[in-house]
């Protein structure tokens, strides 16, 4: 950045793809995405558990027939996907569709509000912090842009760590509900015999099926990451056009929209795939 605070295209990209971080190595956190993520989360538990405390049986609000649609329709899909018997089913996937919704949805906003929201916020309340790339002459946003609060980004899903999170979660699930429904000894079995059932083809099986396992969390992670991230990038690349960005970032927002839903959507559905292809005895 140079010292009047102006930022050329590579380095405004850059910017607003780093994600604001504590801690060094391998125990970095990425501050932005934890904590929205958990915020979010939290919003979502309070919102339904307060519809249910309000749930009344005469004519619904708005708000509560809303809420019975979203579980109505998780729960549709849930009785019509998996086969097996469980009461946790049922509230994972609406806790995911709702969840990754939720972060998915935070890519509305603008690209540049929460860095320069959170850079304001850090020139006034803790000013030694700021990088010094800028002069102390220079703009009141260029030295917020300056400022390492400003690395903040709103939606938590362009994060590979939140992705790869939500499906290594996923993925315990699978491996439990294997054992579960099919025994340690019937799982070990499913890996080492399958496809072909023959002891000399133990070691191929073997390897065929635990590939095939470990593509489960690592294709949710990615496929949900990649679309979004993909989305932030072109966020981006509109908010560099200034002023006459403004059709061309509502024309890509309704579209997004869809890809919002779809993504959060494709996420609950190969989560109960997933777990009703590990409930199923063969």
């Amino acid at each position: 950045m140079a010292a009047d605070g102006k930022m050329t295209p590579t380095e405004y990209i850059s910017h607003h793809l780093q994600n604001a971080q504590i801690g060094e190595g391998f125990w970095t956190v990425n501050v932005d995405s934890l904590g929205m993520a958990i915020v979010l989360g939290s919003f979502f538990v309070w919102l339904f558990a307060y519809v249910g405390r309000k749930a009344t049986t005469g004519v619904p609000g708005k708000l509560q027939c809303f809420i019975e649609m979203v579980v109505e329709f998780v729960d549709t899909s849930v009785k019509e996907t998996f086969h097996a018997k469980s009461k946790l089913i049922a509230p994972l996937a609406l806790t995911i569709f709702v969840w990754i919704f939720l972060m998915n949805l935070m890519k509305l906003i603008p690209v540049d509000f929460f860095p320069l929201f959170w850079g304001l916020l850090g020139i006034t309340v803790a000013s030694g912090m700021g990088k010094g790339e800028v002069s102390e002459g220079a703009g009141v946003i260029a030295r917020a842009m300056d400022h390492p609060w400003s690395y903040m980004k709103a939606a938590p899903t362009t994060d590979l760590n939140v992705t790869l999170g939500l499906a290594l979660g996923v993925f315990v699930l699978i491996i439990f509900y294997s054992v579960k429904h099919k025994g340690l000894g019937g799982f070990v079995k499913e890996l080492t015999f399958t496809p072909f059932n023959h002891w000399a083809l133990i070691p191929f099986n073997l390897v065929l099926e635990l590939v095939t396992l470990i593509a489960k969390p690592i294709s949710l992670s990615l496929r949900l990451f990649g679309n979004l991230y993909a989305g932030e990038l072109i966020f981006i690349l509109i908010a560099m056009i200034g002023l006459f960005q403004l059709p061309l970032h509502f024309a890509w927002a309704v579209f997004h929209i869809l890809v919002i839903i779809l993504q959060a959507f494709i996420f609950m559905m190969l989560t109960i795939v997933y777990l009703s292809m590990a409930s199923e005895k063969h």
